[in-house]
């Protein structure tokens, strides 16, 4: 499904060039559910921003499907992206003017659904996440483990191929961070594939391979165990 081949992410600074990300070469299978594991600062976050196609200021070739990403243009690559990830958010990033129920319908909007349809859709999820309470109210009269449900249901409800999630339940209770794992589970037993973003051992047991991440370099990766080792690579 995805190919990465030496992708790199960096920033500029008076000190010089400051990496995030250091010559990443990763292959993600289609159905796979992968957790990217790795200290504060590993470069984790990162590397989701630049699956998701939120970020396009790396260098390096990105093969989604066999269409190569980095010779598309920003419009393309948002398109792109809209059609395929879903995207659960460590900071929610849901949006201030709309409602619960407007924000997890958003990424049915970008697909050709009619309108009768959709309203059935959001009402099932609004159902299967029990916040149909919630649905009239704006992400500012939440609290941050609803907002986290709310931002979880939005990513999941137009059925996503890649489903992408920087720590999705850091702000959930124990028996809610469960559910959304079952479900995260579920999903990926249906088809999807998800990559997540975890400092959880348990969240990690539910994925069937992990990859750790150390200073922007990938370390380890179950499914690679002949990976050079960290410091050999680092010349």
């Amino acid at each position: 499904m995805i190919q990465l081949k030496n992708l790199e992410r960096s920033y500029k600074t008076p000190a010089g060039q400051f990496f995030v990300l250091r010559r990443v070469n990763l292959e993600i299978q289609q159905g796979e559910f992968i957790t990217i594991m790795g200290p504060s600062g590993a470069g984790k976050s990162s590397l989701l921003n630049a699956l998701a196609l939120l970020d396009d200021a790396w260098d390096g070739e990105y093969w989604f499907r066999e269409q190569a990403v980095h010779k598309m243009k920003r419009k393309e690559r948002a398109d792109l992206a809209k059609k395929n990830v879903g995207m659960v958010f460590q900071s929610y990033h849901l949006l201030d003017d709309l409602t619960v129920r407007e924000n997890i319908d958003l990424p049915l909007s970008y697909k050709d659904i009619p309108h009768k349809l959709r309203q059935g859709m959001v009402a099932d999820t609004l159902d299967r996440f029990q916040i149909v309470a919630k649905k009239d109210l704006f992400p500012s009269q939440l609290s941050g483990g609803q907002q986290q449900l709310v931002g979880v249901a939005r990513a999941v409800i137009h059925k996503p191929p890649l489903l992408l999630a920087d720590e999705p339940t850091g702000n959930l209770h124990s028996s809610q961070a469960k559910e959304i794992m079952e479900l995260f589970r579920e999903l990926n037993q249906q088809g999807t594939t998800i990559v997540q973003v975890t400092h959880s051992e348990a969240n990690a047991a539910y994925g069937s391979r992990v990859i750790q991440l150390r200073d922007g370099w990938v370390v380890s990766d179950t499914a690679n165990p002949e990976l050079q080792p960290y410091e050999a690579v680092k010349q």
